[in-house]
């Protein structure tokens, strides 16, 4: 079929690509990761190497006189037997800076996930094609942000004008670490995760190493964060601990102590910031594991409940109250020979009165709005004047 453009494919690599820590190069195009080969190796369980792959906060960033960008890519649509069908993911064009159009990708491979069993398989599905068009004939930044929540390979990338490489032009670079809420649960677009608008507001680049059901203090995450060059480090630590029942009160402190002393190793005096977890009403004084709410599913709704019993918190087992305790006392400890390391309680960015105005739908995920508003508080709290981040961002 013709078109109206002469397109000139550009090949995707490291050079147009923000956000990834790596790039495999499949039979069918390219797959960002955030997460290095050598960590990748090391993953234990599917629901990692699943949120890895997961682009949040990867996004192609090039600068052309284009009227038309086209993106070939391969989405992996997930399916849960028994779950509300999941929203397809979202492609977002911004043109300097301003959001100028979205698209998605209706078709792909298939991932089938039984809930009860965990067994997987997948069905392999077709290239599909997003256009963007209408934009003015002008040099100018473009980036196109992927899904966060659905792994996308690139196949190509095809403009009517030469595409330029561009460099972040001094923004600071920062770097987090956290559970599904920073991954983006629950979110609408990729940029509309907390991170990612906290970045937007303060003008940082972010590289985002939110997993999903994956912020368990992993060393292979930790050797991640040392090796990645930044300017800024948060690490948001407790829901995913919590929820997946996964260590006693006398291994979370050691386990802290050494995520922490491995970042350092490679960012000495990197200011680094702590983040206890958001209010969780399921799980502030219950223990884990969460589990999925079987009556809610077999409704449509997909809801979590914490099936822990608080009694077993005398013998160590982790609520968020154990854990935001625990996390204020160790940075407390480690401060006085380690003035950049600070903390942040995450209730100043969701507390009880905010769960008022805006619960949880699911009991465990914010909803967009309340993205925006922990998105919002996040770049007061850290980034502002007074903010553990404020003088980089100056």
């Amino acid at each position: 079929m013709s078109t109206p453009y002469e397109w000139i494919t550009t090949p995707i690599g490291p050079d147009i690509l923000r956000g990834a820590l790596d790039l495999e190069h499949t039979e069918r195009g390219v797959l960002p990761h955030r997460l290095p080969a050598q960590a990748r190796a090391q993953i234990p369980d599917g629901q990692l190497a699943m949120a890895e792959s997961q682009p949040s906060g990867v996004r192609l960033a090039f600068r052309s006189r284009a009227t038309a960008v086209e993106l070939d890519v391969v989405a992996t649509k997930r399916v849960y037997p028994g779950a509300p069908r999941r929203p397809d993911g979202v492609y977002e064009l911004l043109v300097d800076g301003r959001h100028a159009g979205r698209a998605s990708a209706r078709d792909g491979d298939v991932l089938t996930i039984d809930l009860s069993s965990g067994a997987a398989h997948t069905r392999p599905g077709p290239v599909e094609t997003l256009r963007f068009g209408g934009l003015p004939d002008a040099e100018k930044g473009i980036e196109i942000w992927l899904p966060h929540d659905e792994t996308t390979q690139l196949v190509a990338l095809r403009t009517d004008a030469p595409v330029h490489t561009v460099q972040p032009g001094g923004r600071p670079t920062w770097l987090h670490h956290g559970s599904s809420i920073s991954h983006g649960s629950n979110a609408a677009t990729p940029t509309g995760t907390w991170p990612a608008l906290a970045a937007a507001h303060s003008g940082a680049e972010l590289i985002n190493l939110g997993f999903s059901g994956s912020a368990l203090l992993d060393p292979f995450t930790a050797r991640a964060l040392r090796d990645t060059p930044a300017d800024l480090i948060s690490i948001k630590i407790g829901i995913n601990l919590v929820n997946t029942d996964l260590m006693r009160l006398r291994a979370f402190g050691p386990a802290v102590h050494g995520f922490l002393d491995t970042v350092r190793e490679g960012h000495p005096t990197t200011p680094l910031l702590v983040i206890s977890p958001i209010l969780c009403p399921i799980h502030e004084h219950t223990p884990g594991p969460s589990a999925s709410d079987l009556g809610a599913m077999s409704e449509g709704r997909l809801r979590f409940t914490a099936t822990g019993d608080p009694a077993e918190t005398a013998s160590g087992k982790l609520t968020l109250t154990v854990i935001r305790d625990e996390l204020a006392r160790i940075v407390g400890q480690r401060t006085p020979a380690d003035p950049h390391l600070h903390y942040l309680d995450g209730l100043d960015l969701y507390g009880e009165n905010d769960h008022a105005d805006l619960p949880l739908p699911d009991d465990l995920h914010p909803d967009p709005a309340t993205h925006r508003l922990i998105g919002e508080r996040f770049a007061r709290l850290a980034f502002g004047h007074d903010g553990p981040f404020a003088d980089k961002n100056r």
